[in-house]
């Protein structure tokens, strides 16, 4: 009796442990590439890209006097994932350029309905020019590290207008500045139909 209770024993424990086994974590909602929603009447994508263009002010720490900018950013997604590659053009007046930088970033982005948020970091790479009137200009080129962040207001879905801070460290120079930024976004799809297969709540997911 004793060895067939030890049994039983074990053999319940075996199978208590194997459900505890299996009980794993919810999983994430898949990840749908053409997953849309429905705002104002229109469809429009949740995973998509979008284009801002910008001009502003900056300060940099070899420079005596404040610097206009101007700046072009993509910003795209592989899967959940965000990522922003653009330049921008400084120099004493707009559009002047003393200063070039090409920058390629990782991303953070929280997209609502009347709202964009996003922060982007990574590497940079610069080239530009120094010097006074009358003396020698001085070329130089390298490497920095560059961080922005976006807040937006959308007028409608997929165009905004908002504001960017930005900054860039490298050994040549620390710079920092602020942007008035144009958003465009690729998100829209046409208008609502009757039925729309991509939308979660209208074909029961």
């Amino acid at each position: 009796m004793k060895k067939v209770f030890f049994i039983l024993l074990a053999l319940y424990a075996k199978q208590v442990l194997a459900q505890k086994e299996v009980l794993l974590p919810p999983d994430k909602p898949a990840y749908d590439r053409k997953e849309e929603i429905i705002f104002d009447g229109k469809r429009y994508r949740v995973h998509n890209n979008y284009l801002t263009f910008g001009i502003g002010i900056l300060e940099s720490s070899i420079r005596d006097q404040s610097q206009k900018t101007a700046a072009l950013d993509f910003q795209f997604h592989i899967r959940k994932q965000y990522f922003q590659t653009g330049a921008l053009m400084s120099g004493d007046d707009l559009l002047g350029n003393n200063n070039t930088q090409f920058h390629f970033g990782y991303g953070y982005r929280i997209e609502k309905n009347t709202g964009n948020f996003a922060i982007y970091a990574g590497p940079t790479y610069f080239t530009g020019v120094e010097g006074s009137a009358g003396s020698p200009a001085s070329f130089y080129d390298g490497f920095g590290a560059y961080l922005s962040a976006q807040a937006i207001y959308k007028v409608k879905y997929d165009i905004g207008l908002g504001l960017e801070l930005f900054g860039d460290v490298s050994y040549k120079q620390a710079m920092g500045g602020l942007k008035i930024i144009v958003f465009f976004s690729g998100s829209y799809r046409g208008l609502k139909k009757n039925y729309n297969p991509n939308v979660r709540s209208e074909r029961g997911k």
